[in-house]
């Protein structure tokens, strides 16, 4: 993994800290075996020596294995050259982490130093370094194949997550349009031999309805403008039925036509006020949508001068469709609101999305 200069200050205290403490393991496991399985004697100066080699070798492979795989990051390739990179600093470590060690043996204590004239030192570092980063090597490996294990795990769960809302919201779509065009069908039998003309224009702006459904059913949200242009067209449609008795009216704020809410959010509730709201209201009736931008939130208003709402409020599927999709959506933010007076409306607050 190439690390950024910025990052790597702390990246290299934190490599120094773990080989010291690895060296003072180390160093403690060989003296505490040289006293009890080795005639020698142990003395201060024996102790201190084998910590320092201990320490020295191990930060020595710690600092040049760190300093091989930030150089050459961005070359590492292939399965082998990364072993080849972790077990040369290994050696090539433990070698300059010896000599470091028998210099410092020279200078403190005045022991005889010859470069790489202590074979059988350097070969029993090498054993030791070799098992160490040997046990190192395979317990990364593992806990990094554990971690990526974990990853795909999490990520597998939240792709189940995601399909599971994608499938219930499909199924909150295909549950709307069907109540809907079971309405439409029954008006347009109704009219065909009243009135071909008007049961050929409802036909056509059912169609249209659809069409705007079908060619965005992957899609789970829709701009503003795209919404009002489908509840318009869903009131063309009412006014057939409903002729003069309600007057239909939408509205939204051109700063927020380019939004995005939920596909399908206003014409269920739109359906709603018509059916318990306004069915029985034989003229004068007013049904409204009004959608506004207020900060970072838009403001979605569906009022109705018909039967105010029940203290006890029984959402039928309708608005319960609706509530399970902002659900999905949102979460909890958002807030929805059943507002009897002055104007009886139903008001929902969402996050503005562009």
């Amino acid at each position: 993994m190439v690390r950024s200069l910025k990052n790597l200050p702390n990246h290299w205290a934190g490599i120094n800290l773990q080989g010291l403490l690895l060296g003072i393991i180390i160093g403690s496991v060989i003296n505490i075996f040289t006293f009890i399985f080795s005639e020698f004697k142990l003395r201060f100066p024996h102790v201190m020596a084998t910590y320092m080699f201990s320490i020295v070798i191990s930060l020595s492979i710690s600092n040049i294995i760190c300093f091989a795989q930030y150089v050459l990051s961005k070359n590492i390739k292939g399965k082998w050259f990364p072993i080849l990179i972790y077990y040369g600093g290994c050696v090539s470590g433990m070698i300059i982490g010896t000599e470091l060690s028998y210099i410092l043996l020279w200078q403190i204590w005045g022991a005889p130093y010859k470069f790489l004239g202590h074979p059988d030192q350097i070969a029993f570092n090498l054993t030791i370094a070799v098992m160490v980063c040997s046990i190192l090597f395979i317990y990364e490996t593992k806990k990094s194949k554990y971690a990526l294990k974990i990853s795909q795990q999490e990520l597998e769960v939240i792709k189940l997550k995601q399909l599971k809302t994608q499938a219930d919201l499909q199924t909150l779509q295909s549950k709307i349009n069907p109540h809907f065009l079971y309405n439409a069908l029954n008006s347009i039998a109704l009219l065909i031999h009243e009135d071909a003309d008007k049961a050929e224009d409802m036909t056509l702006k059912l169609s249209k309805l659809f069409r705007y459904s079908i060619n965005s059913q992957e899609e789970n949200f829709a701009t503003v403008e795209e919404e009002i242009e489908v509840v318009n067209t869903y009131f063309d449609i009412e006014k057939i039925r409903f002729g003069d008795r309600i007057n239909f009216i939408s509205k939204a704020d051109d700063s927020v036509m380019d939004k995005h809410i939920p596909r399908f959010l206003i014409q269920p509730l739109v359906e709603n006020a018509l059916k318990h709201g306004l069915a029985d209201k034989m003229s004068g009736a007013v049904l409204r949508v009004t959608i506004v931008g207020s900060g970072s939130r838009l403001i979605l208003n569906v009022a109705d001068n018909g039967i105010a709402f029940p203290e006890e409020l029984n959402a039928g599927y309708g608005l319960q469709s609706t509530f399970d999709k902002l659900n999905l959506l949102y979460q909890d933010d958002y807030d929805i609101e059943f507002i009897n007076s002055p104007e009886k409306s139903i008001r929902i607050t969402l996050p503005m999305a562009n």
